[in-house]
């Protein structure tokens, strides 16, 4: 059952992160006040217990499953077992208590890294579990997999309105920036921010993981937040007929490759440094481009150009992280 009352009550899960947040913002611009909102510290996701006792003293009518443990290649490789032990415990037990107390509709929040490695260009819901994953981040995939086949199996099992969005890598206010366990875009961002010069030195150069050939694309958070309101509004007919598998792509339908990144990074904080390669770190997938024909068809697409979100990431940056 779609969201069509202001009055619904709606559980953000992981709230205080980069999607989750933006998806709070949105909801309560949209005139969604009846918000659920729990901090970690408040509620442990992987504790099920807690999680069913939150679910039945609440009984929230829609939830957006943000909450995951996220973070880079170098957080995958240092991190497997957390990476998917903690996303299957914190997926299984909402999703679970989500279809115990009759939540009408759970939006999960999935990645795109659950694609195969080397699928086809651009990538289409239909190529789940046709290949081999990307090994860097294969046990943050497998977990996000999990999530999407969980959704798919109550649905299939018991007519749960179950849907998982597939978004690009993200970026945006309240990212995070700590360059052991950032994604590309934050740690190139911080990167450039630290190599100016001061004090009349020279910047110092900085240094790309790779060759830098790589393509990517890249969504602003507000406009997946949007996406996850769009969906949550959609009627199930709709729905439904253009995503059977209740699986959509959610990007801007472009990519640019690394080295192109990190010049419109080094624009945007106007530095003017050397950018050097180390080619002794991995390149990760080739190019990770999604096909979003099934978002779009239902009216849905991004507003926010590269170029836009950079200058406002790096406006939240200056603000909230090098002030603190």
């Amino acid at each position: 059952m779609h969201l069509s009352s202001r009055q619904a009550s709606i559980y953000v899960a992981g709230h205080r992160g980069l999607v989750g947040s933006a998806v709070v913002r949105r909801l309560r611009q949209a005139g969604y006040d009846n918000l659920l909102l729990r901090t970690r510290h408040d509620l442990d996701l992987r504790d099920q217990a807690a999680v069913e006792a939150f679910f039945e003293a609440h009984r929230p009518d829609f939830v957006v499953l943000a909450a995951a443990r996220v973070g880079g290649i170098l957080a995958n490789a240092t991190f497997p077992a957390d990476f998917i032990g903690d996303n299957l415990v914190i997926e299984t037990n909402v999703i679970r208590a989500a279809h115990q107390t009759g939540v009408q509709r759970l939006v999960f929040l999935g990645s795109s890294c659950i694609y195969p490695k080397h699928a086809p260009q651009p990538l289409r819901e239909d190529y789940l579990l046709t290949g081999p994953l990307e090994p860097t981040n294969e046990w943050y995939a497998v977990a996000k997999i999990a999530g999407v086949k969980l959704c798919q199996a109550y649905r299939l099992q018991h007519g749960c309105d179950f849907v998982s969005l597939m978004p690009t890598n993200l970026y945006g206010p309240g990212d995070n920036f700590d360059l052991a366990t950032s994604h590309v875009l934050p740690a190139l961002l911080r990167k450039f921010h630290e190599a100016r010069g001061t004090g009349g030195l020279p910047d110092a150069p900085v240094v790309l993981w790779g060759t830098g050939t790589p393509r990517r694309e890249f969504l602003y958070s507000e406009d997946l937040a949007d996406a996850c309101l769009f969906v949550l509004e959609q009627p199930e007919d709709a729905l439904y007929s253009h995503a059977p598998d209740g699986l959509l792509n959610v990007g801007t339908g472009e990519d640019v490759a690394i080295n192109t990144l990190a010049a419109l990074i080094q624009e945007t904080v106007g530095s003017r440094c050397a950018i050097e390669h180390d080619h002794a770190k991995p390149d990760g997938t080739p190019r990770k481009l999604l096909d979003v024909s099934r978002m779009k068809a239902l009216g849905w697409q991004a507003q926010t150009s590269l170029e836009e979100g950079l200058r406002k990431t790096y406006a939240w940056f200056l603000e909230h992280y090098v002030a603190a």
